[in-house]
């Protein structure tokens, strides 16, 4: 018996040769092939027959397949050409489904979704989930585009590299927590799926994947007087990762050293910490500490 990862390599194969197309480096395109990781991505994304999907980097339409068997409509968002004519032929059975040449990072996703929002039946989505494989070398710029535009989405189910994937889903304390972990964490809650293997890719790449699923906040996990206060303690604090957090944060809205060591202290902080030890919570303390007109 075939095995589903053979089955779906052999098919990707076949439609490269029928439409002489080769794959680009430049576009980070590795297309996936094991059958059940694909199932596990739609499985995680949640997406039902009253939600609309919007799926990033759909390639040859391997996964924009089954996420259309689950729901009501898929959008794909593809911003290499070639593969248009491709998609529309491996998708031509797929009644609910809609490919976009568009570059994701360029495409004004909160029209998007207002244009595409009513479903083959008439009804409008009750939401809107996000799913693809995202190329490495833009997946943090992709990712906070669909945060920071606060968007009026459920989730967000991704495969990264598995390093970006750990750094986002690492707690306080760990060696990878960094400043996108925080970032990722006050807007989602995170879930660390599965890893995947590089040998489950053509072309196979260098290292591993591993998929997330990211479920929006409704509310933030901390209150702020000043969200550009909070991520910008953020950045100054990891800045210099080595650095304590005395050394890091003097100069944040004009403090002194003098005076960033009494903010620390003031918010239960010993200056001898570094960024990657603090909480969300500590860093959102600090955050409205400077915000407190005279301090």
């Amino acid at each position: 018996m075939k095995s589903a990862t053979s089955d779906a390599e052999r098919e990707i194969k076949k439609i490269g040769r029928q439409h002489d197309f080769r794959m680009a480096k430049s576009l980070g395109q590795n297309f996936l092939t094991d059958q059940s990781v694909i199932e596990r991505i739609v499985d995680a994304s949640e997406a039902g027959p009253a939600d609309l999907v919007i799926e990033i980097g759909p390639g040859m339409g391997v996964l924009t397949r089954e996420a259309a068997e689950a729901a009501g409509k898929v959008v794909a968002i593809e911003v290499d050409a070639r593969l248009i004519p491709i998609l529309r032929s491996t998708l031509a059975l797929c009644g609910n489904v809609v490919v976009v040449h568009e570059d994701v990072l360029k495409t004004d996703i909160r029209e998007l979704i207002s244009r595409e929002r009513t479903l083959p039946d008439g009804t409008e989505a009750e939401h809107v989930r996000i799913v693809g494989n995202l190329p490495y070398y833009i997946t943090t710029p992709i990712l906070m585009k669909l945060l920071e535009e606060r968007l009026d989405i459920s989730s967000v189910t991704i495969m990264v590299q598995k390093e970006v994937a750990e750094r986002i889903a690492a707690p306080p304390g760990s060696r990878t927590y960094g400043a996108l972990s925080v970032a990722v964490q006050y807007f989602c809650d995170v879930e660390y799926v599965v890893d995947v293997p590089k040998e489950v890719f053509i072309p196979v790449p260098k290292v591993d994947s591993a998929v997330l699923h990211l479920r929006l906040r409704n509310e933030p996990p901390v209150d702020l007087l000043s969200e550009k206060l909070f991520f910008d303690c953020v950045k100054k604090s990891f800045g210099q990762r080595r650095k304590t957090l005395h050394n890091a944060l003097t100069g944040v809205c004009g403090l002194d050293k003098q005076q960033t060591g009494a903010l620390l202290l003031a918010c239960g902080i010993d200056p001898a910490r570094r960024a990657e030890t603090l909480s969300l919570s500590e860093f959102a303390s600090l955050a409205n500490r400077l915000a407190q007109p005279g301090l």
